[in-house]
């Protein structure tokens, strides 16, 4: 396998040319809406945004802060043909940190997160509005490394404590702040494009669940495919208030059943698609997947940041990918959360350059340059590569981070 290295600034670039096409069988999983990680993931890149935007208003620059260890812990309910009630509340914890002010001004950091959970909930979840519990740890603790000194206080237990901007070390140069990975790939296969698309259908607004208002949001999906058939475990809950019935509850599964079908013969044409709806079930018991709000997180399940779909959506074993919680991350200088972004997006535009698989891994140091990361690997699958060319496409990447902060804290992106 031919391999080209070279070092640009202080970063180490290798392209491997003539990799291996990846193999035709594909595992895919993806987590719809109202999955209960996916809405610990989704709440987090919220709350950041939000922090961002309000501090950017203010002072003209996005201040120090993370939510991406925020957990939603699950309540209790009652559900029953045609009715249901939440018995016990859903419990939100805010884990985090965040500058609480700015050169004397406060900033109103819990006001701004309970705002953003309850909108949150009253948009994708309005029967547990309310029932929720909203519980605070957020700290504007200085990170390690502070080492007091008579002579002058460390620069670091400024940083979520600002006299002002000028306190933000990234206002000058920024710093990765964890030496970490991001990983992208490109292209998708038909059927991982299929598994998105399907799962968007039957979790958020589309016209099948406007005409069907029993579809819960809760959806989850397990795909397997080995480049000819497709077989599909697939969860999607009903909302009790609008099933009146075991045998509407049936009908309710076979009408997801044909909507799956039929979007596979669009999607998948000839292949061979087999569905298994709702695994559990067993109708005779009245055992079902009937909730009363469309997700899991009403009686006991709990979410997670970071435990759910990856930066492009999908959770795909066979493919390179990592664990990074990107969600909730700071969109200035958290590695986690801006490399996997541009590694996502750097695969699709070499793709586009060699007609082949890219894979892109960006690996950082701690307190290096972000713009510097300290290996860059690039696999591809075409054997003729120009590597300036590709060297090129890099570094504009690369050069992109200011851009893309701007992007995020402006919604202009959306993750998972």
């Amino acid at each position: 396998m031919p391999r080209t290295s070279t070092t640009f600034g202080n970063s180490h670039l290798v392209i491997e040319t003539g990799t291996p096409q990846p193999c035709g069988t594909t595992i895919v999983e993806r987590k719809g809406l109202g999955h209960p990680d996916t809405l610990a993931d989704h709440l987090a890149e919220r709350l950041s945004r939000a922090y961002s935007r309000y501090t950017v208003e203010q002072f003209g620059a996005v201040l120090h802060h993370n939510f991406d260890k925020l957990a939603v812990l699950g309540g209790a309910s009652e559900v029953r043909y045609g009715g249901g009630r939440m018995t016990a509340p859903v419990r939100v914890l805010v884990n985090g940190r965040a500058a609480p002010g700015c050169g004397g001004e406060h900033i109103p950091v819990l006001e701004i997160v309970e705002s953003e959970v309850r909108e949150f909930f009253a948009e994708r979840l309005p029967e547990v509005l309310g029932h929720l519990d909203i519980s605070f740890n957020i700290t504007s603790n200085s990170s390690p490394g502070a080492v007091l000194t008579s002579d002058v206080v460390p620069d670091r237990t400024r940083w979520f404590t600002p006299r002002s901007v000028d306190d933000l070390r990234e206002r000058r140069v920024r710093l990765s702040n964890d030496t970490s990975l991001g990983t992208g790939w490109a292209p998708e296969n038909l059927f991982e494009s299929f598994v998105r698309e399907l799962v968007n259908h039957l979790s958020g607004q589309s016209e099948f669940t406007q005409s069907h208002v029993w579809c819960g949001s809760d959806v989850k999906l397990m795909g397997y495919w080995d480049g000819e058939s497709a077989d599909i475990v697939l969860c999607v809950p009903q909302k009790s208030r609008h099933v009146g019935s075991r045998a509407d509850y049936v009908r309710n599964s076979e009408t997801v059943l044909a909507e799956c079908h039929r979007l596979a013969d669009l999607r998948l044409p000839g292949a061979k698609a087999r569905f298994r709806l709702n695994a559990r079930d067993i109708p005779e018991k009245d055992e079902l997947y009937l909730t009363y709000t469309g997700s899991s997180i009403e009686s006991g399940d709990e979410g997670v940041v970071g435990r759910g779909n990856r930066v492009n959506g999908l959770i795909t074993p066979l493919r390179p990918m990592n664990l990074e919680g990107a969600n909730g991350k700071n969109p200035v200088y958290h590695v986690g959360k801006l490399y996997n972004i541009t590694a996502q997006r750097l695969a699709h535009r070499l793709h586009e350059a060699t007609d082949g698989h890219a894979e892109v891994h960006l690996v950082s140091t701690t307190g290096q340059r972000l713009d510097q990361p300290w290996r860059v690997l690039v696999r591809l699958s075409s054997p003729d590569v120009e590597a300036d060319k590709v060297q090129a496409l890099v570094a504009e990447a690369l050069d992109g981070f200011p851009a893309l902060t701007d992007e995020l804290v402006s919604d202009g992106i959306v993750l998972s």
